[in-house]
C-alpha cells in the first residue's frame, strides 16, 4: 500500500494518455491553431483593456505595459511549445505537470487553469455583451437593467445577452470540432480586419498633445493601486496579462492535432506574435485618440473613440464584427476548457462521466459542466470584478510549466518522445519564464490573490476527499 505522499506525487506513464486520447480525432491543422489562439487572444480584451489600463495605470505608457506583458506571455510561449510538441495531451499543463512531477503538483496546475477557463467564458461573454449593447442602443434598442446586467449589478438579475451567446457556442462545439474550426477561421478573419480598420480609421483622428506626458507622474489611486511611473506600468502589465494566455486553449486541444510535434509550436508561438502586434497597435491609437482618463469604467472604449471622432457607421462596423468575432474567444475557451474537464475524469480525479466521449468521439458531459458554470459566474459577477481574476490561476500553472521544462528535458528520448521543438537558450529561459511569472503575479491586485487563495483551498478538499481516492492510478488502469 503506499503512502500519502507516495500517492500524491505518483506520476503518470506518458503512453497512457496517448492511449486514453487515442480516442480523439486528430483533425486540427496549423491555420485552425493560428486561427484558434488569435481568435482567444484577440478578443473581448483588445477591444476593453487598452482603455481601462490606461486610465487606471499607465496612460498613453499602456503600450509599454502591452509589451512587458508580451515579453513575459513570449518566454512562456516557448515553454508551452515544447511541452505541446513533447506530449500533445488533452489538458495541457494539467496532463503535463502529472507526466513530470507527479499527480497532486497536476491538479494544483490543472486547477489553476480550470478557473482561467470557467471566468474568461464568463468575461468574454460580459464583454461581447457590453458591446453588442452598445452597438444597438443608438438604434433605440435598450434591454432593461434587469436582462442586462448581473445580478446585483445597477438593478440587473440575468446578462441575457452573454446567457444566450455561451449557449450558442456550447451548441456549436457540441457537434464536432472539425465544424467550429470552420467557423472560427472565417469569424477570426473578419475579427483581424475589424481590428485594423480601428487602427487606420483611428491614427487619422489621432492628436499628438494626448502622449504628453507619455509616462504620467506617479501617484496612487484612491484604492491604493498605483497610477503612472514605472509602478503603474507594472501594474498595467499584470492587469493586461490575461490579454495574452489564449495560447493555452491551444495547447489543450493538442490531442486533436494533426502531427502535433510541428503543428503545436507553429499554431502557439505564430498565434502570439500576431496577437502582440494587433494589441501594441490597438492601445497605441486608442490613447492617441483622446486623453486617456475619459476611459474610465469604459467597457467598449473602442467603438466609443470612434463615435465620439464622427466616425459612427465605421464604429457600427467595428463593434458588430467584433461581437460576432468575440465568439472566436468563447469557442477557443469553451473548447479547452472542456478538454481540461474531461482530462480531469479521464484520470477519475473528478466524476468519471466527465471524462466520457459520446459517439462522435466528443467530450460533451464536459462541454455541458464548463457551460453552466460559466453562465452561473457571467450572471452573478460584474464584468470589472471578472477580468481582475483571470490571470492568477493561469501564472501559477505557467509557473510550472516553465519549471517543467527542466523535467522534461532529463526525458526526452526516453519514456517521452524527443521533440522537434525545444525552448531555446536552455537553462537560462525556463528559468527567466519562471521569474516573469512570478514578477507579473506579485502585481495582481489584492483581491485577485485572496480569490486565488480561496480557490485553491477548494480545489484541495476536492482533491484529498474526491480525487486521490478515485483516481486511476490507484489501480494502475491504463484504459
Amino acid at each position: 500500500m503506499a503512502s500519502f505522499t507516495e500517492r500524491m506525487l505518483r506520476k503518470e506513464d506518458p503512453s497512457v494518455y496517448e492511449i486514453k486520447d487515442g480516442h480523439l480525432e486528430r483533425t486540427l491543422r496549423v491555420r485552425d491553431f493560428i486561427a484558434l489562439g488569435v481568435g482567444t487572444i484577440v478578443s473581448t480584451a483588445i477591444f476593453t483593456l487598452p482603455g481601462t489600463v490606461a486610465a487606471q495605470h499607465a496612460g498613453p505608457a499602456v503600450v509599454l505595459s502591452f509589451l512587458g506583458a508580451a515579453v513575459v506571455a513570449g518566454l512562456v510561449a516557448f515553454a508551452y511549445a515544447e511541452m505541446a510538441s513533447a506530449m500533445p495531451f488533452a489538458g495541457s499543463a494539467y496532463s503535463w505537470i502529472n507526466v513530470i512531477f507527479g499527480e497532486f503538483f497536476g491538479w494544483i496546475a490543472g486547477w489553476a487553469l480550470l478557473a482561467e477557463y470557467f471566468i474568461a467564458v464568463a468575461f468574454v461573454g460580459s464583454g461581447l455583451s457590453a458591446n453588442f449593447r452598445g452597438l444597438i442602443e443608438p438604434l433605440g434598442l435598450v434591454l432593461p437593467k434587469s436582462l442586462a446586467n448581473p445580478l446585483g449589478t445597477n438593478g440587473g438579475v440575468i446578462d441575457l445577452v452573454s446567457l444566450v451567446v455561451i449557449l450558442m457556442v456550447a451548441f456549436l462545439l457540441s457537434r464536432g470540432v472539425s465544424e467550429a474550426a470552420r467557423v472560427e477561421n472565417i469569424l477570426v478573419v473578419a475579427k483581424v480586419l475589424a481590428v485594423l480598420l480601428f487602427i487606420v480609421v483611428g491614427l487619422t483622428a489621432i492628436h499628438p498633445r494626448n502622449y504628453v506626458p507619455f509616462i504620467p507622474k506617479y501617484h496612487l489611486n484612491p484604492d491604493g493601486s498605483a497610477f503612472g511611473g514605472w509602478q503603474g506600468i507594472y501594474a498595467g502589465v499584470s492587469m493586461i496579462f490575461l490579454s495574452y494566455i489564449g495560447f493555452d486553449s491551444i495547447a489543450a486541444n493538442s490531442a486533436e492535432a494533426k502531427d502535433p510535434s510541428k503543428t503545436m509550436p507553429r499554431g502557439i508561438l505564430g498565434s502570439l506574435a500576431i496577437a502582440v502586434v494587433l494589441f501594441v497597435a490597438v492601445a497605441a491609437v486608442l490613447v492617441g485618440m483622446f486623453h486617456y482618463p475619459v476611459y474610465a469604467n469604459n467597457a467598449e472604449p473602442v467603438g466609443w473613440a470612434l463615435r465620439q471622432s464622427g466616425h459612427g457607421v465605421i464604429a457600427a462596423v467595428i463593434q458588430a464584427i467584433a461581437c460576432i468575432g468575440m465568439f472566436t474567444a468563447l469557442i477557443g475557451m469553451m473548447m479547452a476548457g472542456s478538454r481540461l474537464i474531461y482530462s480531469f475524469g479521464r484520470d477519475g480525479l473528478l466524476p468519471q462521466w466527465l471524462g466520457q466521449l459520446n459517439q462522435n468521439k466528443l467530450p460533451n458531459h464536459a462541454l455541458l459542466a464548463i457551460t453552466i458554470v460559466a453562465v452561473i459566474i457571467g450572471s452573478l459577477f460584474p464584468f470589472a470584478f471578472l477580468n481582475q481574476l483571470i490571470s492568477a490561476g493561469t501564472l501559477i500553472a505557467f509557473m510550472f510549466v516553465s519549471i517543467g521544462i527542466y523535467g522534461l528535458r532529463k526525458r526526452e528520448g526516453q519514456d517521452i518522445k524527443d521533440p522537434d521543438f525545444k525552448m531555446p537558450f536552455y537553462p537560462v529561459m525556463p528559468a527567466l519564464a519562471f521569474l516573469g511569472a512570478l514578477i507579473v503575479f506579485g502585481g495582481l491586485s489584492n483581491d485577485a490573490k485572496i480569490y486565488a487563495a480561496g480557490w485553491f483551498v477548494f480545489g484541495l478538499i476536492i482533491y484529498f476527499a474526491y480525487g486521490m481516492q478515485h483516481s486511476y492510478l490507484n489501480d494502475n488502469k491504463k484504459d
